[in-house]
């Protein structure tokens, strides 16, 4: 019998464990995942030609239904007495900024409406005591008025820029820089208010989730927050993913791969309905940490964050990344001295407060960032008030 013959008979023969791995390696990643996944937007298997258009038109609808939904009960609210988020208390465990900004192409889904109006529904679910204090902080320095942030005026607290502070804001400079100015603006005028004792800044179009305070709460509670100068609350799925710079995840994933490679194979003496020859040597185990990673991956990281979500302290805390800022959580005092460094720092096109930020915190001795995960904000703004849009935006 030729050479090859011999070899195709022994090693592809299904008591082979090289015919066992490639089995199950092209069940798994050309049969089960494909039809599993196609539809998963962070997923590598996801069919944006078939599903894109689509999916982001579903999400387009579902936030202006929410918005219309807010207008109405804002509306319908706005002749009853001041609201209790009027009424601040000085040093409050914890603030919250929105910081907004007309948004002339987004107008109709009125993304500060929703996201006051899951902060009313959410700020009471730390007991007896409000979760804490909330500030709307009106940046919008054109000639038209921003309406949603006029409509809440009788439910929360909302500050602006003084008319001479407005007209100054209004010379010519970048994007970026304007960008700055208004974060800053915001910190500041926040932390002049009520000195409070740790400060959350959200964008216009960070919708909380439900569980945002409790897990807010979890985190002010763990020692790290003592030395900690911010911690980001959001940063965008779809750079979630393990094949990524950021050497943590690949620590994290190595040790997927290792934990459930290990878990299997110490499983098949008890239930093995497939027969597999696999058992707990070197090869074998480095075969499985390879398929769970690869698995991992090609699934996305995002939907095994998701599970997460479980318990507050399951929330996992990792060095912070570049991007982004819609969600920000400052401890103690460090929004006033975030306020102080940008102040001191110009911002241009690749060089945006976030990019600022992140190189503070790793030049300066003694400060440190730091990411949770999975998001604590779902992010609503397909049309940003600060940049150009296209006529329709996609989630990817």
């Amino acid at each position: 019998m030729p050479r090859w013959k011999v070899f195709l008979s022994q090693y592809l023969r299904w008591s082979s464990t090289v015919t066992q791995a490639l089995a199950l390696s092209i069940i798994t990643f050309c049969v089960i995942f494909p039809l599993c996944c196609h539809r998963l937007l962070y997923s590598y298997y996801f069919i944006k030609s078939m599903y894109l258009d689509s999916m982001s038109e579903v999400v387009l609808r579902e936030s202006l239904d929410r918005g219309q939904e807010a207008l109405r009960f804002w509306q319908s609210s706005s002749t009853t007495a001041s609201s209790r988020f009027n009424n601040f208390t000085q040093h409050p465990e914890l603030l919250v900024t929105v910081v907004t900004a007309r948004r002339n192409e987004a107008r109709d889904y009125h993304y500060l409406l929703q996201v006051m109006l899951q902060l009313s529904n959410i700020v009471g679910s730390c007991g007896e005591q409000e979760c804490a204090e909330v500030l709307v902080c009106d940046v919008e320095s054109g000639p038209q008025e921003n309406q949603d942030a006029k409509l809440l005026e009788s439910h929360f607290r909302v500050v602006r820029r003084l008319p001479q502070e407005q007209q100054s804001i209004r010379e010519r400079i970048n994007t970026f820089e304007k960008e700055k100015r208004d974060y800053v603006f915001c910190l500041r005028r926040g932390w002049e208010l009520v000195k409070p004792k740790n400060m959350v800044v959200l964008e216009d179009d960070a919708l909380p989730r439900n569980d945002f305070f409790i897990v807010i709460k979890d985190l002010l509670s763990r020692r790290f927050a003592l030395h900690t100068l911010y911690i980001k609350l959001y940063h965008p799925e779809r750079l979630q993913r393990y094949w990524n710079p950021e050497p943590y995840r690949i620590l994290e994933w190595v040790g997927l791969g290792l934990v459930g490679a290990t878990a299997l194979l110490l499983s098949f003496p008890y239930w093995n309905p497939c027969s597999f020859s696999f058992t707990l040597s070197a090869t074998h185990l480095l075969f499985f940490t390879l398929y769970f990673m690869t698995a991992a991956e090609l699934l996305g990281r995002h939907y095994l964050l998701e599970v997460r979500r479980i318990s507050p302290q399951l929330y996992a805390i990792s060095p912070a990344t570049e991007c982004c800022t819609p969600a920000m959580l400052f401890p103690g005092d460090a929004s006033f001295r975030v306020a102080e460094y940008l102040d001191s720092s110009f911002c241009y096109k690749g060089h945006a407060k976030d990019i600022v930020l992140y190189q503070m915190a790793r030049k300066v001795p003694g400060q440190r960032s730091h990411s949770v995960e999975p998001n604590l904000i779902t992010h609503i703004g397909a049309y940003s008030s600060v940049r150009a849009n296209p006529s329709r935006p996609k989630l990817l």
